[in-house]
């Protein structure tokens, strides 16, 4: 029996949902690591005031951490998922579709160091003290910038996979074209955004937030179909036979 037929044992809804509510653990990790912990703790700008905030709410920085880190651990299961789903379009852009996004997801875990790394230069530790306090804050400050440009080359990745699925979902039949018109415009504004920020930066500075507007409103849509509609069970397996004849 070929694979296909071995994954069609299972209900496509199953994937779907799991999916689906996998995908909100990741949306909700990234906005609370986002919102709720860099976005009050960094000043941008004011290398003072953000080793200030991070001394101050250490333990707050870590969950922030620690939150993108199960994001990325919830990554794996959910690519995996989506490529059960979208490979009876066509396996070999599923497959491209997955690379992109474990490339993506690599580059992304990696870059957690640099917010590792800006606890270093205020812990206080004895190897510290031959160099002074702004040196030390303008180290931890450079992490940060760094684990930003790190986070706009791990979209790279991640326009391309918002841009196959796109096309695959919208191809698809057991998923609504417009959530497949929706990634695929999400792909762009994360390639838009990303390429603006590595050649132009104050061009990227004018451009966010509102370019990523596009890019929640689609992968919400998503994550939410998944869970509340799943696919077309029917054309689902449909699609599955025709690929296997």
């Amino acid at each position: 029996m070929n694979s296909t037929g071995k994954n069609a044992e299972i209900s496509p809804q199953i994937y779907a949902r799991i999916g689906g509510i996998l995908y909100l653990v990741i949306i909700l990790a990234g906005m609370f690591s986002v919102m709720f912990v860099r976005d009050k703790l960094i000043v941008s700008g004011n290398i003072t005031a953000t080793a200030n905030n991070i001394m101050a709410s250490q333990s707050l920085w870590r969950m922030g951490i620690f939150a993108d880190l199960i994001m990325h651990v919830c990554d794996i299961p959910v690519m995996w998922v989506i490529f059960i789903l979208l490979r009876p379009v066509n396996k070999n852009l599923a497959l491209l579709a997955m690379l992109f996004n474990l490339i993506q997801t690599a580059v992304l875990v990696a870059n957690k160091l640099n917010l590792v790394a800006a606890l270093f230069p205020l812990g206080g530790a004895d190897y510290l003290k031959t160099l002074d306090q702004n040196q030390l804050y303008a180290q931890a400050y450079l992490s940060i910038k760094l684990h930003d440009y790190g986070f706009g080359v791990g979209l790279i990745f991640f326009g391309f996979v918002c841009l196959v699925n796109g096309y695959l979902i919208y191809r698809s039949g057991f998923l609504p074209k417009i959530i497949g018109v929706l990634l695929q415009i999400a792909g762009l504004c994360y390639l838009t955004d990303s390429f603006a920020l590595l050649l132009a930066p104050k061009f990227a500075g004018r451009l966010f937030p509102a370019i990523m507007i596009p890019c929640f409103i689609a992968e919400l849509s998503f994550c939410l179909w998944l869970i509340v509609k799943g696919v077309n069970v029917q054309k689902w397996n449909q699609t599955c036979v025709e690929t296997v004849d």
